[in-house]
């Protein structure tokens, strides 16, 4: 599989063994990594400031020997990459008109492609740089003769690594001290088109500095919508006055994929795929990104091979709206169960309304608006039990999930309404002259008897209705129209599926009452039903949402996957291969993604009205805010894109 046909790109940071001004052992370090690294299939590989000479080399950076040990060195790299390919990047000391720079060497199959000299050369606390170094500048010379080679040379340069005609990336690089400055090139060279950035440093350690420097280089990741490589020097370097633990960091707009921070005398270093297709995607989201003025750049162009291999060396989440660890976790939920309570709040405070009415099913997201409900209540410090709680047991409801919805409501203390919908459908079935088959009239005519009750309600007792609907249900459509799509206010539907449960368990801890825990557990257990047709003969659900559209958990990793990343349908496919690693067939995938590609498109019209409710992640439908999509756009091109 030719893994850059989604966008990869395999790179690596890289910190070798290092003996101070011992430039034939430094390069056999960086020649023996390298070797390894193109066998693992890397295609870019960053290696450390002053790597050739070692960056605590001191007044030795002065003399002649090392300088030309160093250029020799540099031939040597140039002929490994000429046999192995891909990209190496190292540190070096460089001569240019009598000056001496501290230059990142960009060597591709062709030989030297570039040369960057740093820009910000520090000369505070333990750095004294400028005793050795001069500041780059751009109108200094566009190039210089190293070797018998005439080489680009500015910080004027841009790496466009070409695998073919439609997959390149384009890098820029920055030293060390520049991406600390108040400034960092970084940022200009994102706008000159830079997907990637790549740092060679020599950053000492201090106490908390590690921290600090990580943040730093995954926000200015985020920053520039990049992918960002920083490779530092490791313990070999001279311990005169500070050390150094060889900090290699692989970061992706705002993520850190790969770290290594080993304080070790050995070769360290980490390998990630950088998804270059998203960072794009992003881009072309952020309108902001595009305002800027586009810095000129000399564009130098070096040919790279395919990505090739079985997955990708990266995490893929499976769930990729929950938090993997137990505190992110936690706090996402009680961000967003914040963010609903408040948004409700804010809404009743201006309309002036004290009463809210809610239908409860005994499901999992009427569970999760009525807790937003009682929240929103105990923080404006409205009485309960103006919390309607409207229980409409129809053709459809279990005893389970009936008895479920009102213990939950009378243990928080709300007031209760139990009106049975049986007679009313009935009723009004024989009106519109219906058969009495369990037809898609049956199932729809039920939620929208329960909507009339609800609206009805909210006249009799001057309230707010508020819906339950999820996420998940309005990307599906999994509503129906003019019954439960509509509300007064949707507090959940910014909240995907997979994460309602998580919210409930984090909210059931914090409850102190223990007969509402023990409904939100009996409901947490239950499985996922409109409950629209008869239960079985011994009286469980007979209808499984996820038995007729496939499990949520995979819907919702398409969900995420196509509107946050753009993904086109047969990268989503892999994906969700490598993200559920053989829990289900890649027939059975494929057969998901059509369902989900196709109800879409088709149930926009339904999303193009939605109720007001607040926005809780980066990946929303909102009509107003978010999501603008045409209700009768076809969906051919994608789903002919599913391989």
């Amino acid at each position: 599989m030719k893994l850059s046909e989604f966008g990869y790109l395999r790179v690596a940071a890289c910190s070798p063994s290092v003996r101070v001004a011992d430039v034939e052992f430094n390069v056999a370090a960086i020649v023996e990594a390298y070797q390894h690294l193109r066998r693992e299939g890397v295609q870019i590989a960053l290696f450390p400031e002053l790597a050739t000479v070692g960056y605590s080399s001191g007044d030795l950076l002065l003399q002649a020997q090392l300088l030309d040990s160093s250029d020799r060195a540099l031939g040597e790299l140039a002929e490994l990459v000429r046999v192995e390919g891909g990209v190496l990047v190292v540190g070096a000391p460089v001569r240019a008109m009598g000056r001496l720079y501290n230059c990142a060497v960009v060597i591709g199959r062709t030989g030297i492609s570039g040369i960057v000299p740093k820009q910000f050369i520090p000369n505070y606390g333990e750095y004294y740089e400028q005793r050795w170094f001069s500041r780059a500048d751009r109108a200094l010379i566009p190039t210089l003769w190293l070797g018998s080679a005439e080489v680009p040379f500015g910080t004027d340069l841009l790496f466009e690594c070409i695998v073919d005609e439609r997959h390149a990336a384009t890098v820029g690089i920055e030293l060390c001290e520049d991406l600390w400055a108040v400034q960092p090139p970084s940022e200009t060279l994102a706008l000159g088109g830079a997907e990637i950035v790549l740092n060679p440093s020599a950053s000492n350690e201090l106490l908390l500095k590690a921290e600090y420097r990580r943040d730093l280089v995954r926000m200015q990741s985020a920053r520039c919508i990049a992918g960002y490589v920083y490779a530092s020097a490791g313990a070999g370097e001279s311990t005169t006055d500070t050390i150094f633990s060889g900090h290699c960091i692989i970061a992706e707009n705002g993520v850190i994929l790969a770290e290594d921070r080993a304080f070790s005398f050995q070769t360290r270093w980490v390998v990630a795929d950088l998804d270059c297709e998203r960072l794009a995607f992003d881009r072309r989201r952020i309108a902001t990104f595009g305002q800027h003025q586009s810095p000129n750049y000399r564009r130098l162009r070096i040919e790279i091979s395919h990505l090739d291999g079985d997955r990708p060396r990266r995490w893929i989440p499976a769930f990729p709206f929950v938090p993997t660890g137990e505190t992110e976790r936690t706090e996402r939920c009680q961000e967003i169960v914040t963010i609903q309570q408040i948004a409700l709040a804010k809404r009743l405070l201006h309309t002036g309304i004290r009463d809210v009415v809610i239908g409860v099913s005994g499901g999992l997201d009427s569970a999760l608006a009525l807790l937003v409900c009682v929240g929103a209540f105990d923080q404006l410090g409205y009485e309960r039990n103006r919390i309607h709680a409207v229980i409409m047991p129809g053709p459809g409801t279990s005893e389970q999930t009936r008895k479920q919805a009102e213990a939950l409501a009378r243990a928080l203390k709300t007031d209760v309404l139990i009106i049975p919908i049986e007679n009313a459908l009935r009723q009004h079935l024989d009106d519109v002259g219906h058969s009495g088959e369990h037809d898609l009239l049956f199932e729809n005519a039920q939620a929208r008897e329960r909507t009339q009750i609800l609206m009805d309600l909210c006249n009799r007792f001057h309230a707010l209705m508020v819906g339950t609907s999820d996420l998940s249900e309005l990307a599906l459509g999994w509503t129906t129209y003019a019954g439960d799509h509509m509300s007064m206010y949707g507090v959940n539907a910014g909240v995907p599926k997979t994460l309602v449960r998580y919210i409930i368990e984090w909210l059931a801890a914090s409850i102190p009452d223990g007969d509402a825990r023990q409904a939100l557990a009996a409901i947490l257990s239950t499985p996922i039903s409109p409950e629209l047709l008869p239960p079985n003969t011994d009286g469980t659900i007979s209808q499984r949402t996820e038995d007729v559209l496939g499990p949520y958990a995979v819907h919702d990793f398409y969900l995420y996957a196509f509107l946050r990343w753009g993904d086109s349908p047969s990268k989503m496919l892999h994906l969700a291969q490598w993200a559920f690693d053989g829990r289900y067939s890649r027939a059975e995938l494929a057969q998901w993604l059509r369902v989900f590609i196709e109800r879409f498109f088709a149930n926009q019209f339904k999303r193009s009205c939605l109720p007001d409710g607040p926005k809780v992640g980066t990946v929303a439908l909102s009509p107003r805010a978010d999501w603008r999509m045409p209700s009768d756009a076809s969906d051919a091109l994608w789903k002919t894109l599913i391989s």
